[in-house]
């Protein structure tokens, strides 16, 4: 398939999600009657029609259906996923399987597979990816079509087995290859640093579970040294559940509303601090960026929602919701959002991140190489939020600026 044909039906697909999401809207505002939210699908089916019997040549359907599904799916969650009868039928046989990974969390952006973080301490990390940048192809697979799910298994495999990507980078469009070796998942530990006028900082990458219990040790412990301020680094943080987030959160809450989930068909449950595991009333900023997700997102909207923490930083991504596979009658699935998380404030993670009360561009930070890096040499300077970091780490600064005073 020529460039030329590939841009016509990367563009038809477009099209086609633009008339069904029309329709809908339209529909609905239209009226209340019960039929009327599904018309929109007449009108897809003419143009799909037209461009069967009318266009130049004879066109790739399936590529076209295929962009319109994803297309669709991209619209109301960035982490949706549409897999054929035999794609699924893979994804239930690896998913959950403990293999080796480069740990690259994704997430659909624009028609493409796009990083969300390169969890530091993983291969991935070494080769200076940002938040944003386009995974192009993986394995000389282009992913305009890839459903996320699939791509996220490619990224999985023996330990010392290699992955060969091409991406994009938000600072240099020129399509880069990088080949990058499989290791075993092993997240760093939780870290910690004593700062200046007995402020500390805790750092974490994940907040999974055993890293809920690492960073409240690590803050009982720093207390017990005098420390009398704390920052909590959740900055590329996007490994962990929503509730852990919870977990995480009621580590420094003793009333309120931490989170609660809601959907369509999915009755609201609400998540409240429980005053026995409050373990400290330090005064707290919490740090966040680009590459927060997840239970970060939801410990930080937690924290500076009840006033019990300052936040500095940058929006989050924006991740929280509960994922289900939904099975199609022909053996295929959609894997969606049935629910999201809601910030104590009423506000749903997912659609916008969470917000920082003091926003500081953390850019700068995690540019630990210039504009002309190679295309496959490892990165040798420091991750972004990593403790002691020196004064260029603006929200850092503006962190202790504000526990200071």
């Amino acid at each position: 398939m020529n460039n030329r044909f590939k841009y016509v039906i990367v563009s038809l697909s477009t099209l086609m999600v633009a008339l069904l999401l029309f329709g809908a809207v339209h529909s609905s505002a239209a009226t209340t009657s019960n039929d009327q939210p599904y018309r929109h699908l007449a009108v897809f089916s003419e143009v799909l029609q037209y461009i069967k019997s009318s266009y130049v040549e004879e066109p790739n359907l399936k590529g076209v259906t295929a962009g319109a599904i994803n297309g669709l799916l991209e619209s109301v969650d960035p982490f949706a996923s549409y897999l054929t009868a035999d794609l699924y039928k893979h994804y239930e046989t690896e998913n959950g399987v403990k293999k080796g990974n480069i740990g690259l969390v994704l997430a659909r952006r624009v028609g493409y597979v796009s990083v969300v973080v390169a969890v530091p301490g993983l291969p991935a990390s070494k080769f200076n990816l940002s938040t944003g940048d386009v995974v192009d192809a993986i394995n000389g697979v282009g992913t305009r079509d890839m459903p996320l799910a699939y791509a996220q298994l490619q990224l999985q495999g023996d330990p010392g087995s290699t992955v060969e990507l091409t991406v994009l980078r938000m600072r240099n469009p020129e399509p880069q290859k990088l080949t990058i070796t499989r290791a075993e998942v092993k997240y760093p530990d939780v870290s910690s640093k004593v700062l200046d006028n007995g402020v500390a900082m805790v750092r974490t990458v994940a907040l999974d579970a055993p890293h809920v219990k690492q960073l409240s040790a690590k803050i009982q412990e720093l207390e017990k040294q005098g420390v009398k301020k704390l920052i909590v680094d959740f900055r590329n943080c996007s490994i962990g559940s929503p509730e852990d987030g919870v977990a995480a959160a009621n580590l420094f809450l003793d009333k309120g509303l931490i989170t609660y989930v809601s959907g369509q068909k999915f009755a609201r449950q609400d998540f409240k601090a429980d005053p026995a595991k409050q373990i400290t009333k330090l005064p707290v900023v919490v740090l966040t960026n680009r590459g927060t997700s997840g239970a970060a997102e939801v410990a930080a909207a937690a924290l500076s929602d009840n006033k019990r923490a300052e936040s500095v930083g940058e929006r989050t991504y924006g991740s929280s919701a509960v994922r289900r596979p939904i099975t199609l009658d022909d053996g295929s699935a959609i894997i969606l959002a049935v629910a999201k998380y809601y910030g104590p404030d009423g506000k749903a993670l997912q659609e916008g991140g969470f917000v920082p009360t003091n926003p500081v561009s953390d850019f700068d930070t995690q540019q630990t190489l210039d504009d002309d890096d190679s295309d496959s040499t490892p990165a040798a300077a420091p991750q972004a939020g990593t403790p002691g970091k020196p004064a260029e780490d603006a929200p850092l600064k503006k962190a202790i600026e504000i526990l200071n005073k």
